[in-house]
């Protein structure tokens, strides 16, 4: 039997499971029993599954969505072997040495029921955390002692996972979580009914990190009534067991000061506001303990009017000081004075429901998945009218008949203030105003590697050059839809651009064309870039770095060359961000990096040299030879942060010089069976949604609203046939 059994539901945390899990079986005390809680076969059951294939000490359980975190709670408690049982969120952690303390203070207080500890409150993406004032009352004794004596301890103020519980105690009782919302206030309030022993711990064991979006409980909803039903069980429960006015005091108090603040909140209750004041009113007078006072000031008017049940003049109390309204958080800038005055005026139009608007790399041209979305919106949706946006000067990246407008442009703000549909792999300017009823797409332009979003705010170099991200964080909040490629990049985007919005997994559109085109296609591209017939074309694609201040390409590529082998010839594409526009190659180097169509390009290579850019992700859909040049793994991870182990897990071979580079093209095991066996496990991991058909069905959830179960279904990868290569038989 282990000492603790440690619960953790997963539903809507699979970005930040694996850092709640690692945070419990780091533990210097290892006499424990992990329970990850899954509710549906999705990314978070796919996490908690590759721990217990590693870690013997991990149990996964399963329990169905309809069940909630109460129901995901009780089925750990049912699979839970050990002497004491804790909670944690699965966002959370439970800080370093935290078991060997509990351990220590359940050895000094044996055999109490109930450990209650102190916890840590941390912003949810930066800032020191800190300690709740109040939760453990400041004068607790010592050692173990019946609630009785400290009857300020009720329970209900804490969460479930600020305590540590013994198991036999919760047997022999039968306390389960209830049902619905609020069941960390009705779990409180049953175990404190129900205990004979407890203690204090002066010592934080968890580290709550606070979600950005809030808590769920402060939404509104019709889930605020099941706040009553929480506090009906809890008054109820403590009725029955007679305890004495000296202990029901306090637990009245705490439980309605919590019903006091949804009451006084009315817009948490967009319907019956009434019913529920009135509800209150009756637990009030049913349940309030004989000699009980009401607190001092503007707290006791409350309770008085609510004893009462006066419901107007608790709302004329309570709305005396609220504002009349609310007004636009943020103004529009665009820079002349007379076009942010124009903006303003459109932004008082109505939306047109037939326009979009997208943008790609902050107006670089028309490329990337807006591109594929709107080629896509041009066949199945032509009566929107769609308007691309570029830099001036990028213009010429623009097809024949497709409409533009130029960045900053007056025109550029009339559609932005008028259109419904909104896309970017980017995101628009500061000043664009999220408009109700408009809808947001972001599409992303990569599967991340690399740490992305607020995740960068602990790598100085990068946080330096990322501006402010509670900006970035503002313009995360206007997106409705997020678009990803794979489970992973899902994931990621959680943690990385916290928000409401959506998670659309239906790949990327601009990788639909590497299940498209044909034979010919590629000969097509080729004869265009100029690549000799017969040649095996390796396209290098080097990443950028935030630590170098210009384009290095870290290869000497005439070398490879010569050391490669006489068929080989050179396909270069810097970074965009280095992109001047014209060839920097010669001779069997031909400068594909101002070429308008990254997709054009890996369709012509026979193979791929890259060190961490995202770009292997994308060309992986090709099932083509991809090998990985990483001269210097160790100080990009530690200066830009990434997101998994590259080197465990490449997408082909590995070379750490340029001799080995070289090599490998040389003897041809750059396409050989352990390269294929390395780039099939890739493919599998993140090839998920890629199919050909991800723009159909952007196309036709987002802007013709078709349910999700209506879009075609995701290919299985087995089924998938990519292009073919010029000159290579793929496996």
């Amino acid at each position: 039997m282990p000492r603790f059994s440690i619960i953790v539901p997963s539903h809507g945390v699979a970005g930040r499971l694996s850092q709640a899990l690692d945070s419990v079986l780091g533990q210097s005390f290892g006499d424990l029993q992990l329970i990850p809680v899954c509710d549906a076969p999705d990314a978070a059951a796919e996490v908690a599954a590759g721990y217990a294939g590693r870690d013997s000490r991990v149990t996964v359980v399963h329990s169905p969505p309809s069940a909630g975190l109460s129901g995901a709670r009780n089925t750990g408690m049912r699979a839970a072997t050990g002497t004491y049982v804790l909670f944690l969120d699965g966002d959370d952690l439970l800080l370093p040495g935290a078991l060997a303390v509990v351990d220590a203070r359940l050895s000094e207080v044996a055999g109490v029921d109930v450990l209650y500890c102190e916890h840590e409150r941390a912003p949810w993406w930066e800032g020191e955390p800190a300690t709740p004032a109040g939760p453990l009352p400041a004068k607790a004794p010592l050692g173990a002692f019946a609630p009785a004596e400290l009857p300020g301890l009720t329970g209900v103020q804490l969460p479930a996972w600020s305590a540590v519980y013994r198991r036999a105690f919760l047997t022999e009782r039968e306390l389960v979580f209830p049902d619905g919302h609020f069941t960390d206030l009705g779990w409180g309030g049953l175990v404190t009914v129900a205990a004979g022993r407890i203690a204090v711990l002066r010592r934080a064991v968890v580290r709550h990190r606070s979600r950005r979006q809030g808590s769920r409980l402060n939404l509104p909803g019709p889930h605020q009534h099941t706040l009553l039903d929480q506090v009906e069980r809890v008054l109820t429960r403590a009725a029955e067991a007679e305890l004495p006015p000296e202990r029901t005091g306090p637990l009245f108090d705490q439980v309605f000061a919590m019903v006091l603040k949804t009451a006084s909140r009315p817009e948490r209750l967009p319907s019956g506001h009434r019913a529920f004041f009135r509800r209150a009113a009756r637990l009030y007078r049913l349940h309030r303990p004989a000699g009980h006072r009401v607190p001092d000031g503007s707290p006791g008017v409350q309770h008085r009017l609510l004893a009462a049940g006066a419901y107007g003049a608790f709302r004329a109390l309570r709305g005396a000081h609220r504002a009349a309204g609310a007004t636009v958080a943020r103004l529009p800038r665009p820079r002349a004075a007379r076009t942010r005055l124009r903006y303003a005026r459109d932004l008082r139009r109505p939306l047109d429901p037939g326009l979009a608007v997208y943008c790609a790399y902050w107006g670089r041209g028309y490329a990337c998945n807006p591109a594929a979305i709107h080629a896509k919106a041009r066949e199945l949706a032509p009566h929107i009218r769609s308007v691309f946006l570029v830099e001036a000067g990028r213009e010429h990246t623009v097809p024949d008949g497709v409409e533009y407008a130029v960045l900053g442009s007056r025109r550029s703000w009339e559609v932005l203030a008028r259109a419904t549909y909104l896309i970017n792999n980017a995101n628009f300017a500061e000043g664009v105003v999220k408009r109700p009823g408009s809808v947001h797409l972001q599409t992303q332009h990569g599967t991340p590697l690399k740490t992305m979003g607020v995740d960068q705010s602990v790598y100085p170099v990068v946080a330096a050059r990322s501006g402010s991200f509670t900006k970035l964080l503002g313009r995360v909040d206007r997106w409705d839809f997020n678009l990803s490629s794979n489970r992973h990049s899902t994931r990621m985007w959680e943690r990385a651009f916290p928000g409401s919005y959506e998670q659309l997994e239906y790949g990327y559109p601009r990788n639909d064309v590497y299940y498209t085109a044909t034979a010919r296609d590629v000969a097509r591209i080729r004869r265009e870039l100029g690549i000799p017939e017969g040649r095996t074309a390796v396209l290098y694609a080097p990443t950028h770095r935030d630590h170098h201040t210009g384009f290095e390409p870290g290869l000497d590529l005439e070398a490879f060359c010569r050391a490669a082998g006489e068929n080989v010839v050179v396909l270069l594409r810097a970074h965009y961000f280095y992109d001047r526009g014209g060839p920097r190659g010669s001779g069997r180097i031909i400068d594909v990096t101002a070429h308008r169509s990254t997709e054009d390009v890996c369709l012509a290579a026979d193979a791929l040299i890259t060190d961490y850019s995202s770009i292997m992700f994308d060309y992986a859909n090709l099932d083509r030879p991809i090998v990985i040049h990483a001269d210097d793994w160790e100080v990009y991870r530690e200066t830009r942060g990434v997101y998994f182990d590259l080197m465990a897990e490449p997408p082909g071979l590995v070379a750490r010089t340029p001799g080995e580079l070289a090599a490998v093209f040389r003897d041809g095991s750059y396409a050989g069976p352990r390269a294929r066996a390395l780039r099939a496990a890739f493919r599998e991991r993140f090839c998920e949604f890629d199919d050909g058909r991800a723009a159909e069905r952007v196309v036709r959830r987002v802007l013709l609203g078709e349910p999700p179960q209506a879009l075609p279904p995701v290919l299985p990868l087995a089924e998938r046939v990519p292009a073919p290569a010029a000159t290579l038989t793929r496996s």
